[in-house]
């Protein structure tokens, strides 16, 4: 009886796809990660604290400012939307 992986008693042409096949998958699997990876974005490789302002802007140190007591909470909101308007998310052409 001939099947797809014995031809005439030894093993057939088709037996040369099986690690085609798995070289294909490992490729893609490989180039997926690389891409999600590399961009830093999605996924478990994401800082859990990347959605934080850099320890030198304006945003992170009055929210130093305010941890430390420095300010009380209405001049932090009122000094907040102020600072967002200039350097947060939706000022400069960026995206909300």
């Amino acid at each position: 009886m001939q099947t797809l992986a014995h031809w005439d008693g030894g093993p057939g042409p088709w037996i040369l796809f099986f690690p085609l096949i798995w070289a294909v998958v490992l490729a893609g699997a490989v180039t997926v990660l690389r891409r999600t990876v590399r961009r830093g974005r999605g996924g478990p490789w994401r800082p859990m604290d990347a959605w934080r302002p850099a320890g030198d802007s304006p945003i992170a140190i009055l929210g130093r400012r305010f941890a430390t007591g420095e300010i009380d909470e209405d001049e932090y909101w009122r000094r907040l939307s102020v600072l967002d308007e200039q350097f947060g998310r939706a000022g400069k052409g960026g995206v909300a």
